[in-house]
């Protein structure tokens, strides 16, 4: 059920939550605190951790990159090798169209051609390659067995990141499953966080950690003010979460259970 390192930015739907409570290339992981001001020695524990889904908690990629060919040769367009998408996803799906599409042709009208042939192949071949990250099921199991709380916010959009979470993770309770919605603004945009935050009213944003791959997901977590954990395995480098200083990078899902539950 697990496969190894890739990344994404996805999509647009509609609300809908889960509620409940519990949750389940390598160096060695460095603490980045380029800011000094934004070290963490003082936080309460850990009681609600926010992910990013893919590239941070599955590698979607490849499934993401051939319902997006099949659109593109739907509408008559090139299509693109499946490890350009790592630098096309994570902003929504209609941004990862306006990417793919040839720039001349990149039109509302062609997005929304994009978007009646993407959707519906998707929805049948999401499981096709997609995975959990090696390690992923793991970590979840050791930070939900201390009691912290899951959360997904994702850019994928709604019915897709519901279907993945509960198709992957469906023995954990989500408080809540956030993806790209009609009228609500996407990352790194904070109102994903202080939405999911509102779920859980006994939970501070000092209590909060959230935690992706990409420097939207970066920019995310210091937009809402929360802890934010930058992980290497997914879609986007090393340098590009140290250039949004935060609280920490790890490179393995052992080393993220660690930096979550560190107090």
């Amino acid at each position: 059920m697990q496969n190894s390192f890739f990344v994404n930015i996805a999509s647009t739907g509609s609300a809908t939550s889960v509620s409940g409570h519990r949750a389940r290339r390598s160096v060695v992981a460095e603490p980045v605190e380029a800011n000094p001001s934004k070290r963490y020695n003082t936080y309460s524990m850990t009681k609600l951790a926010i992910f990013d889904l893919d590239g941070t908690l599955l590698n979607t990629v490849e499934d993401l990159g051939n319902a997006t060919n099949y659109a593109l040769a739907q509408c008559g367009f090139p299509i693109h090798r499946i490890d350009e998408y790592y630098q096309m996803v994570g902003r929504g799906i209609y941004n990862l169209f306006r990417a793919a599409i040839p720039s001349e042709y990149s039109t509302e009208d062609n997005v929304q051609r994009m978007a009646s042939y993407f959707i519906p192949y998707y929805d049948t071949h999401k499981c096709d390659f997609t995975r959990p990250y090696d390690g992923i099921p793991e970590m979840l199991h050791a930070i939900t067995e201390r009691g912290v709380l899951l959360a997904v916010a994702s850019n994928k959009y709604q019915d897709g990141a519901e279907k993945l979470v509960r198709h992957f993770f469906g023995e954990y309770d989500f408080v809540k499953i956030l993806g790209q919605r009609e009228g609500q603004p996407i990352k790194p945009d904070p109102a994903i966080v202080d939405q999911i935050l509102s779920v859980v009213p006994s939970v501070s944003k000092e209590e909060t950690v959230y935690i992706g791959d990409s420097n939207v997901d970066m920019q995310t977590g210091a937009n809402a003010g929360v802890r934010t954990i930058g992980v290497t395995w997914g879609f986007r480098s090393r340098e590009e979460l140290a250039a949004f200083s935060p609280s920490s990078i790890v490179d393995t899902p052992e080393m993220l259970s660690k930096e979550i539950l560190r107090v």
